[in-house]
């Protein structure tokens, strides 16, 4: 570190003579704000030098100039002993959101796929992940806010966390928990941006303009967002997200009778699980156990294993409108819970094997992850806001 006296070469940092300075200006009674244009810096440079460097052990908070110079020099020395290290409740903590079990509602855990050994290499692609909680790190800091209030200790920025996973040395936690993180990169790297192909069987009717304009406003619950993830041997996942509360509705499409032993036929029944008649089926099902006022719209990608919406909309009362060729940005909230649930379902492996009992865990295990976009309220919590909301006097539920 550089003596005690000299300034920081570059200015970023207070040199020993402004805090001088600013010790003599404080003094005198002068505001923070008097004292920042007098040095040439921001106020809310000078308001935190006076909170976080100011000598206490008198028992009173009085800025010495000295005194806030070691403390600079004290916090600027580097490495420091990361707070996972030092902190064994936290770094617990951590660790169970970040690689924890998934469970089903009656808390027995799923185990999942069993993972290959992992080799430090960068993302995984054509092989089974570990099923875990996966709380992403801005999720954990966030909610340590609202799990402890009123413990101080218990506080770590997502920063700090991607630092433990992604840098040697750290020590605080294990590298191969990246494969826990929604990626399951080793390195950090931009991700690449999937395409949205059209179909023909869309109808001016159904359009994305058609729309009502309510759904497009999160205030308004009851719209929702859907499409497949789709994995090997024609198998497939329905996937529906309600667009205020972001819950989760996993659709099971399972393999039909004759899958694999009879000759496909051309315009025949898709056996495969996710053909229209069988899309249907599962999707009303799922649907219809939401509560009338909770599914007004449903807005699709172009895949044509939708090509039955009109007969979905009279079964389920729930209007179907298709996004726009190439415009996965028109259902937001399905493309995130998609790229969240790869996770779970990574691509080119068998989706099939998963029973609806699977699909209800990791559904479960989603809908209780806190989101920065509900000020880190969970899914659930949102949505039985909303279901409380529709029971109240005056308001009429079906369902």
């Amino acid at each position: 570190m550089p003596p005690i006296s000299l300034p920081e070469p570059t200015g970023r940092y207070l040199s020993f003579e402004q805090r001088e300075e600013i010790a003599l200006l404080r003094a005198k009674q002068i505001g923070v704000r008097e004292i920042a244009r007098r040095i040439g810096r921001d106020p809310g440079t000078v308001s935190r030098e006076l909170r976080r460097n100011a000598a206490t052990r008198s028992g009173k908070h009085e800025y010495r100039a000295l005194v806030a110079q070691w403390k600079a020099q004290q916090a600027a020395k580097r490495p420091k002993t990361a707070k996972l290290i030092t902190n064994d409740k936290l770094r617990e903590y951590v660790q169970d959101r970040l690689a924890g079990n998934v469970r089903r509602p009656d808390g027995t855990v799923v185990v999942g796929p069993e993972p290959p050994a992992w080799k430090g290499l960068n993302k995984p692609h054509r092989q089974d992940r570990r099923w875990s909680l996966a709380w992403s790190p801005e999720q954990i800091s966030h909610r340590l806010k609202v799990d402890f209030p009123d413990d101080e200790s218990m506080r770590i920025s997502h920063e700090a966390i991607y630092q433990s996973l992604f840098i040697q040395g750290r020590g605080a936690l294990k590298r191969e928990l990246v494969t826990c993180l929604r990626t399951g990169r080793a390195l950090r790297q931009p991700r690449a941006r999937a395409q949205n192909r059209p179909q023909g069987h869309v109808t001016a009717e159904v359009v994305f303009s058609k729309r009502p304009a309510e759904a497009a406003d999160r205030a308004v619950p009851g719209h929702w967002e859907g499409d497949l993830i789709i994995g090997t041997g024609r198998s497939a996942i329905g996937t529906i997200v309600e667009r205020k509360s972001r819950s989760t509705l996993l659709v099971h499409l399972p393999r039909l009778e004759g899958y694999g032993e009879i000759p496909p036929v051309k315009n025949g029944p898709a056996l495969g699980g996710y053909g229209a008649v069988a899309m249907n089926a599962a999707l009303s099902a799922s649907m219809t156990k939401l509560p009338e006022q909770l599914r007004k719209t449903l807005t699709w990608d172009r895949g044509k294993e939708l090509s039955g919406h009109a007969q979905f909309t009279l079964e389920t009362g729930t209007k179907v409108f298709f996004a726009d060729p190439r415009s996965p940005w028109q259902r937001p909230t399905n493309e995130n819970t998609n790229g969240l649930l790869r996770q779970y379902f990574p691509k080119g492996t068998d989706l099939s094997r998963w029973s609806a009992e699977d699909l209800e865990a990791v559904a479960l295990a989603l809908n209780n992850r806190p989101r920065k976009s509900l000020d880190w309220k969970t899914p659930t919590e949102v949505f039985e806001e909303q279901l409380r909301s529709l029971q109240q006097p005056g308001v009429a539920t079906t369902g």
